[in-house]
């Protein structure tokens, strides 16, 4: 087993580095504006303004009013204050609450759902069939009116891209607030954010080069919602707490130019997965590309691999000097399928891996990645066959 010539980051999907161009705008606002945005000296006004600023920056940036724009310390905390926010008003104004979400999303928004549960409402997951959202099950359930539904806009494990005009139609028709997690997608795709049909976004700075600990919800209507945390009036009383000004900065000048780089980059990275998939495909037999029918996001390639163990394959990728990632969780010393996974596939054993593309990634690591993937999963192999 030999380690490539250079090191080569395929997680981006996992998290990225931060652009040069934040950390100046970050540094900037640490050292020019570290007053409290709270305070009413010229040092807190010009903190407060310099928040207002990135307050606007990611508001034009995404086609929204700056009063829809609620910074967070990062994606889970905004699809926490979404679930538990929206559920949270509707059991102290109806004593009931009620969560729909898909089977796919992140641990971040069902675990909120579970949460849920305990404190008085009720869950309903919608499964796939055949790799499909059951939109038959989304509509039964959205005509119960529930508090919310959650539906991720692509899925962090698959790059699977989730039928959202569809699931906003329904919730449409009966009233229903539709929140997405948006993490993987800003900067991926296309889309106009202005106009897309959702009534609560989640996005992070980490996944677009920004830096780790910055998020923001919007909410096009945040009365609807109870804040999660208290002791401040800080970000309309809905994220009490002394802002981080830097990280709020930081964060709009990350999804600013994500945003608009997406065009532009979303074709180049389509076309690197589509050349590293083909090559795989070509060499390993019996692999299957996770999504591989359906719509996918281009950053994003999952492999099912039978007769190979995902961590051992991981280990052997990261001893070549490849970062990535798998689609398992370990949980008792165990590999168990992702939920993921298996909402998906029920049943299958294959193990998995990701491997996610980004700024990092040139046209000419295509070769080293693809040879090393080969290698990995045959000495792998041979390592779990009897």
């Amino acid at each position: 087993m030999y380690p490539t010539t250079e090191a080569i980051y395929l997680d981006h999907a996992a998290t990225t580095p931060v652009r040069p161009e934040v950390a100046r705008v970050m540094a900037g606002a640490l050292a020019e504006d570290f007053g409290n945005p709270s305070s009413g000296h010229a040092w807190g006004r010009r903190a407060r303004r310099r928040l207002e600023e990135a307050r606007a920056t990611l508001a034009e940036a995404l086609g929204v009013s700056a009063a829809h724009v609620f910074f967070t310390r990062g994606g889970t905390e905004s699809d926490n204050l979404a679930v538990l926010g929206r559920v949270r008003h509707d059991l102290a104004h109806t004593k009931s609450g009620h969560v729909v979400t898909s089977a796919i999303e992140h641990p971040a928004i069902l675990e909120a759902a579970e949460r849920a549960v305990v404190e008085g409402a009720v869950h309903t997951v919608i499964g796939f069939d055949a790799g499909v959202l059951d939109l038959d099950a989304l509509e039964t359930a959205v005509h119960g009116r529930p508090s919310l539904v959650s539906c991720m806009w692509v899925n962090n494990e698959t790059g699977l891209v989730l039928p959202m005009a569809e699931v906003a139609a329904a919730c449409g028709r009966h009233g229903v607030p539709l929140h997405s997690d948006a993490v993987q997608a800003v900067g991926k795709l296309e889309v106009d954010w202005g106009n897309a049909p959702f009534d609560l976004l989640t996005l992070t700075g980490h996944k677009i080069y920004g830096p780790k600990g910055t998020g923001a919800l919007i909410a096009r209507d945040p009365r609807g919602l109870r804040p999660l945390l208290y002791g401040g009036g800080q970000e309309r009383g809905l994220r009490p707490g002394t802002e981080d000004v830097a990280g709020a900065a930081g964060l709009a000048e990350a999804v600013r130019l994500a945003v608009a780089e997406a065009p532009a980059e979303s074709v180049r990275l389509r076309a690197l997965r589509g050349r590293v998939e083909a090559a795989l495909l070509g060499r390993i037999r019996n692999v299957r590309v996770n999504a591989g029918d359906r719509p996918r996001a281009p950053h994003i390639l999952s492999l099912a691999i039978p007769g190979a163990d995902s961590d051992t394959l991981l280990a052997a990728l990261d001893a070549m000097g490849i970062a990535a990632s798998g689609g398992s969780a370990c949980a008792s010393g165990s590999s168990m399928p992702s939920r993921t996974l298996a909402a998906l596939y029920p049943g299958d054993g294959a193990a998995a891996l990701r491997l996610s593309f980004g700024r990092l990634t040139r046209s000419r690591d295509v070769g080293a990645v693809v040879r090393a993937v080969v290698e990995a999963v045959a000495r792998t192999r041979a390592l779990v066959s009897p």
